[in-house]
């Protein structure tokens, strides 16, 4: 009977425990997944607060989606006019800025565009498009994605034209863009967070760089607990808190791959 209650005594503690633990649902851009910060990032964050995460790594157009179902507690994402947009509808709480890296063309060495050492994207992509040189889209209405439309628009690209010829919208994340890229020497944009963490590189490099088009600033935002009530605000505005905090924006700095520093720090109060 002693071991019987003893046993008992567990199960009631471990399920206690259990219903006590605290987990948000933060539905996020790729990049911040498959570069690896994530994986940094969140085992901090949740020593700190005693609270898990789950993420939903998916494109910034979908995290935004999921965020307006109310199927996320917290959206970080990488598209400021879509962010605009999200806040405008009521939908967030309140945006912060979290950090940035850039964007940058990648493609092959033998670089038949002739684009390598530009610093003017727009030049670039006319190059590219000239050549009709193979170009892989994410073409999943990722933040990424969103900021390749806006350059192929400002370059003055109809890329409707080489659709399924040179352009190949592929409807999936960064990493499996990169690899798509890798196998067929095809040019594409990516952030460089995933590209410094990408490691089928193949016959890849960058070749168009530090233009200030390519800026990528990424923001976070608690879902409005007011017209979803199941989001959990407190915990949720806990990850935001801890994010722009001095030590999230010193946890974002120290992360590093192969030495460099893939994300940088701007959150401002």
């Amino acid at each position: 009977m002693k071991k019987l209650a003893a046993i008992a005594a567990v199960l009631f503690w471990s399920t206690g425990a259990y219903a006590q633990h605290s987990t948000i649902t933060v539905a996020s851009t790729t990049s911040t997944e498959q570069s690896g910060l994530f994986g940094y990032l969140l085992p901090l964050f949740s020593r700190d607060e005693g609270i898990e995460v789950k993420v939903v790594a998916v494109g910034t157009g979908q995290a935004l989606d999921i965020g307006r179902r109310g199927d996320a507690d917290v959206v970080f994402v990488h598209d400021r006019p879509a962010e605009d947009r999200f806040m405008s509808e009521g939908q967030g709480v309140k945006r912060f800025d979290v950090m940035y890296n850039d964007f940058v063309i990648v493609g092959p060495k033998a670089d038949p565009a002739k684009i390598a050492g530009s610093k003017d994207v727009a030049e670039a992509l006319r190059s590219i498009a000239a050549a009709k040189a193979p170009f892989i889209s994410r073409g999943d209405k990722s933040g990424t994605h969103a900021a390749e439309l806006r350059l192929w628009k400002e370059a003055g690209v109809d890329i409707a034209a080489g659709r399924d010829s040179w352009y190949r919208e592929i409807g999936q994340g960064m990493g499996p863009a990169l690899n798509m890229a890798s196998s067929t020497n095809a040019y594409l944009l990516s952030d460089r967070g995933t590209w410094l963490s990408f490691k089928n590189r193949g016959d890849l490099a960058i070749l168009t760089e530090d233009d200030k088009r390519l800026f990528n600033q990424y923001g976070v935002m608690l879902v409005n607990p007011a017209t979803h009530p199941s989001v959990k605000a407190k915990d949720g505005q806990a990850f935001v808190d801890w994010l722009i905090s001095p030590k999230g924006q010193d946890a974002i700095a120290g992360y590093k791959v192969g030495g460099e520093q893939l994300f940088f720090p701007n959150a401002s109060h």
